[in-house]
């Protein structure tokens, strides 16, 4: 009797087993977008004001490079372009006196002209009209056409300068350090006062408030979840504590990958696994690299 009481404890016990829900479907680690944030031009840090965890708004400037001889280029570049156009000639003040004598001599033929037509001038003083009416007309077209000219490449020279104070006023603003995203400073590279060059990294921050996290799937779980399915997601804080969070999956890969060896899976015979991402809003207490569980 006392055998077949202990049989059927068991077989309670199994059953019990058998019926318990599973506490999450995938496990992985929770993580942000991480910006690092590197120097665009050569010079001493003026100023570099943030801290490793320090929350920075996306725009806000935090740091300057030495800028004193980029403007003193931009003030160099202005002042040519002011000398080119003090050498832009008026074409109309310099052509003004050759139009004059074009009137005079247009007048003095329309004169002669009558004056042969009464028969009171020589033909010839009216030919001697027309060749100096001619000779002033192509006077004044070749000086339209040289001072056309000298315009054009004073104008040409002016724009060259004026690309050129583009430049330097990309360069200038690339001196000024702003925060590229809204985040928290996770690490910091270098200090006020240091040289640097383009490319040097100087500070890395995360969006710590919009979170994910990479959790890993098996094939057979694949075939049930979709891009926007809603999730639970559990922070664990070790010894049994989570704290639940609203998910939602945002992506999911394409391609499988051997199995994590800091994974569980539903499965634990599966091999190859997909990785997928389940974005959560945090509270503050989520922290990058925490462990956490999903729930479908």
């Amino acid at each position: 009797m006392k055998k077949a009481l202990t049989i059927a404890s068991a077989a309670l016990m199994l059953a019990a087993c058998g019926n318990k829900e599973k506490e999450f479907d995938a496990m992985g680690t929770f993580e942000a977008t991480e910006v690092t944030v590197y120097a665009e031009q050569n010079g001493a840090l003026l100023t570099l004001s943030v801290n490793e965890g320090d929350d920075v708004q996306s725009g806000k400037e935090v740091g300057l490079i030495d800028t004193t001889q980029i403007w003193l280029k931009m003030q160099q570049a202005d002042a040519t372009k002011e000398v080119y156009r003090s050498q832009k000639p008026d074409i109309e003040a310099q052509i003004a006196a050759t139009r004059q004598q074009l009137a005079k001599a247009r007048q003095e033929q329309q004169r002669y002209q009558e004056l042969v037509g009464d028969g009171a001038a020589p033909s010839k003083m009216l030919d001697d009209a027309r060749n100096q009416v001619q000779v002033l007309q192509r006077q004044l077209e070749a000086q339209v056409s040289a001072l056309g000219t000298t315009s054009k490449s004073l104008d040409k020279q002016m724009a060259a300068a004026d690309v050129q104070v583009q430049q330097l006023s990309d360069q200038l603003r690339k001196c000024h350090i702003s925060a590229p995203i809204d985040g928290t400073v996770l690490e910091k590279y270098a200090e006020q006062g240091e040289f640097v060059t383009t490319g040097k990294p100087l500070f890395k921050m995360a969006d710590a408030k919009n979170m994910y996290i990479r959790a890993y799937i098996t094939t057979q779980q694949l075939q049930n979840i979709k891009i926007g399915q809603a999730a639970t997601v559990m922070a664990d804080y070790g010894d049994g504590n989570r704290k639940s969070y609203e998910g939602k999956v945002t992506w999911i890969a394409s391609r499988s990958e051997f199995t994590p060896k800091t994974i569980l899976t539903d499965d634990e015979r599966a091999d190859q696994v997909y990785a997928i991402k389940v974005a959560v809003k945090n509270d503050g207490y989520i922290k990058i690299g925490m462990y956490g569980e999903v729930k479908f």
